[in-house]
């Protein structure tokens, strides 16, 4: 009898051993993205004193930048926390089941899940994390010749393909919500709505030709028979998600065990919505074009976890399992402000480094050019600093600033960030934690899957950045009253 164990697995194709030799790279030597950060405001501080500043005017803008992003730093916790409420909610839970029961094969198993995973990024990134997490778990339990890695992968697409030119785009959110954008950034960039930017045709052709290839790939390079490594080779046998709350304990509970105050607030929420919505005037669907915003965007997910949770015990539940998912993004983000803070200076004493950098892209590039040398710059950046809102309030103005000069459409170099900044999320694991620990599953176990992905979606990127460019002229920025 031959020992199982003996057996030579067949070897893996060239491209996914590149991904899992990067993957053992950065784990082996990336330190946490906080340490990125820290070390951002020593080379930004640095900067500032070789263009010129002393370091009291240095320490001045850092400063004063600091805490200029505590608005946005809320909303972004509150896309991930009402993501996370609105995905884990019994009748998406019941969605997800029966969703796991169509494919049928393992490699039709893992282009089911990536499909999914990238249409609900476009919700939110959030949601899309839990939601593939658990479509992951339901189909290996129906189809169990699926490839774990394959498919925990293929959970893992939207992060790294579309969710930025989806709703939960922080850099677009962030564009459109006047009172998040820092006040030096403003007259650079003014007021983009998102009519300007994912809801352009040339971003939504953009979402639906990269859906197309990450599902392509995904059954492509999923393996089927025996170089297969299943959930139970991983010693993993997922298990259906129980949501339980617990038993009211005393009358003084009866509220947060009824769904009554539930019925009664998502009925104001909609009303308000409805009546924002046809203030814009031009009919509901332009006037949803209009009004959304990050803070539109955190209501509407607030009210359907509250429906969809029914009771708001069941509700606070949610967001405190949701919660320690937000601490990247709190401790993070000040950092950067501090950071975005020694770039831009302030209106009466700007700082030197957003000007270079602004005048550095226009010397290097064209407006032809542009599109390409912004998703290069913006896609390597983002492998440092894992973060798309906190890393655009870095890059907005001197990238901006470069394409007013080039009179390259502003709204377009949001989405140029937007669908090139997704790109390094597929070989960086930072964002992958919650699916991992869903999964029970390490970075590596993925990313040789995703590594594929990337080699085949940077060419697409690029062209289609460059050749949309080619289609939109550039526009003034508004600052309205």
């Amino acid at each position: 009898m031959v020992d199982p164990s003996a057996v030579k697995r067949p070897r893996e194709p060239a491209a996914i051993r590149l991904g899992l030799a990067i993957s053992d790279w950065t784990e082996r030597w990336f330190p946490d993205a906080f340490v990125f950060a820290l070390v951002g405001i020593l080379v930004v501080f640095v900067a500032g004193l070789l263009l010129g500043r002393s370091p009291a005017q240095m320490t001045r803008y850092f400063g004063g930048g600091f805490w200029t992003l505590i608005p946005f730093t809320m909303q972004m916790a509150l896309i991930v926390i009402f993501g996370y409420v609105v995905a884990s909610s019994p009748p998406v839970y019941r969605l997800v089941q029966w969703l796991a029961t169509i494919p049928k094969t393992p490699r039709t198993a893992v282009a089911w899940i990536a499909l999914f995973a990238t249409i609900s990024s476009l919700l939110s990134w959030g949601f899309s994390l839990v939601f593939s997490g658990l479509l992951v778990r339901e189909v290996v339990r129906r189809v169990p010749q699926t490839d774990y890695r394959a498919a925990g992968a293929a959970g893992y697409l939207g992060l790294g393909s579309v969710w930025a030119l989806g709703l939960s785009s922080s850099a677009a959110l962030l564009m459109a919500t006047k009172g998040s954008i820092p006040a030096s950034l403003l007259p650079i960039s003014g007021v983009l709505s998102l009519s300007q930017t994912i809801f352009l045709w040339q971003s939504i052709v953009t979402a639906v030709v990269l859906i197309a290839v990450s599902v392509l790939v995904a059954y492509v390079t999923a393996p089927d028979g025996r170089t297969a490594r299943t959930a139970e080779s991983y010693g993993i046998r997922p298990e259906p998600l129980e949501i339980r709350t617990p038993a009211r304990q005393r009358p003084g509970e009866w509220l947060e065990y009824s769904p009554l105050l539930t019925i009664l607030i998502v009925i104001v929420g909609v009303v308000y919505l409805v009546q924002l919505f046809a203030s814009k005037g031009g009919g509901i669907a332009a006037g949803i074009a209009q009004a959304l915003d990050l803070n539109t965007y955190n209501f509407i997910f607030l009210l359907a976890g509250l429906l969809l949770h029914w009771r708001p015990r069941r509700f606070l539940e949610a967001v405190t399992r949701s919660v320690p998912a937000t601490a990247g993004v709190l401790i993070q983000f000040p950092f950067y402000a501090g950071i975005f803070g020694m770039i831009t200076g302030t209106a009466s004493d700007p700082s030197p480094i957003s000007q270079w950098l602004a005048g550095l892209f226009v010397r290097v590039a064209d407006a032809n050019g542009y599109p390409i040398l912004v998703s290069i710059y913006s896609a390597v950046l983002g492998l440092f600093v894992p973060s798309g809102g906190s890393k655009w309030v870095i890059e907005a103005p001197y990238l901006l600033q470069a394409a007013t000069a080039l009179k390259v459409n502003l709204g377009w170099v949001v989405q140029i960030y937007n669908a090139a900044e997704a790109l390094p999320n597929l070989i960086n694991p930072f964002w992958m934690l919650p699916l991992l620990g869903l999964l029970g599953v390490r970075a590596r176990d993925l990313v040789g899957y995703a590594a594929v992905q990337l080699l085949v979606h940077l060419p697409v990127v690029l062209f289609l950045m460059w050749l949309f460019a080619r289609t939109l002229a550039y526009v003034a920025p508004v600052v309205p009253p």
